[in-house]
């Protein structure tokens, strides 16, 4: 199925080659995009799939590429954490070779978790990191150590990620997602596709001379948790509990759950939409929901035909050559 973001992209100049440090869900999407629009794309895992194309890089093991395979990289995203010591893991391990190549961009994902709780209040670029969470204050450590590396580094803070196989739908239609209301709390989010397509645009605006060093990476509609999950039942037909009130739904979750209902804050994306010129492609959950609806749909349907095919594959074999 073609890509439906190549057709709105612009692909990087001519001999140009990204590498995406970390090729999760994120990554991945960035990866699978920039390919289907003819761009050289080097990419890493920790642990890369049988048959993938990915290199091993595991900081923590002392796992690495070979040196060869960044030369002549331009384009870098890492979208590697942090691990439990403060210092960023790429560049401890890779810095000094990275160093040698001709990067025209850098991009580092970082997290909007770095401004802290503000009570609902908006944040923008400019306000001062306050970061709460243990986890926040790690990533912002490491920002400033991109930031500090002499390489032309861009921070991206992405709020939540979404996108298919990883959205409410699922749990909403098992019946086991159970709403909370927390009176004025909001939560942002950001599409897997937009930050696949907002890297590119930042690698095009950077060229173009337009390169803020922090950029926040959401969409336009911070909401309430619960509306987006109704929203999820709706498009699906399936029921919703009523939501629990948080008081009595705190007990029951873990200290990481809880971090997260502990900071409330809307995040806003001005610098990059009015500033940067970037056009959202799923502006809110609404339209990301039903863009995640359409392609888990599409998936439960190939899994079958790919049994078949597979069925049909192994018959034949069993059949042996017409003699």
């Amino acid at each position: 199925m073609p890509d439906p973001l190549v057709n709105r992209c612009r692909p990087l100049p001519e001999g140009s080659t990204l590498c995406i440090l970390g090729a999760g869900f994120s990554g991945r999407r960035l990866a699978s995009l920039a390919e289907a629009m003819g761009m050289r794309v080097i990419t890493t895992r920790r642990n890369p799939d049988p048959g993938s194309k990915a290199l091993p890089f595991d900081s923590a093991n002392n796992l690495m590429p070979p040196a060869s395979a960044f030369e002549g990289v331009t384009h870098l995203l890492s979208t590697i954490p942090p691990g439990r010591e403060t210092s960023d893991p790429v560049l401890r391990t890779l810095g000094p070779l990275l160093q040698q190549q001709p990067l025209r961009w850098v991009g580092y994902l970082s997290t909007t978790g770095v401004y802290g709780n503000t009570n609902g209040e908006w944040v923008r670029e400019a306000d001062p990191p306050n970061a709460t969470q243990e986890r926040s204050r790690r990533r912002l450590a490491c920002e400033q150590e991109w930031l500090k590396s002499g390489l032309p580094v861009q921070i991206l803070r992405l709020p939540g990620i979404y996108g298919p196989g990883r959205s409410p739908l699922a749990a909403v239609k098992a019946g086991t997602l159970q709403p909370i209301d927390k009176p004025g709390q909001v939560f942002c989010r950001v599409h897997i596709d937009d930050i696949a397509a907002a890297c590119l645009h930042l690698m095009h605006c950077s060229a173009e001379g337009h390169h803020p060093s922090v950029v926040n990476v959401c969409d336009h509609e911070p909401a309430p948790s619960a509306l987006l999950q109704r929203h999820a039942a709706e498009l699906q037909g399936c029921p919703l509990p009523d939501a629990k009130p948080y008081g009595e739904a705190e007990a029951e979750m873990s200290p990481m759950a809880r971090s997260f209902w502990a900071e409330n804050r809307r995040v806003s994306n001005d610098l990059l939409c009015k500033e940067l010129g970037y056009t959202m492609v799923h502006p809110n959950f609404r339209s990301g929901l039903a863009q995640c609806l359409e392609q888990e749909r599409l998936m439960e349907q190939q899994v079958p035909s790919a049994a078949g095919s597979r069925a049909a594959t192994h018959a034949t074999a069993s059949a042996g050559p017409d003699r």
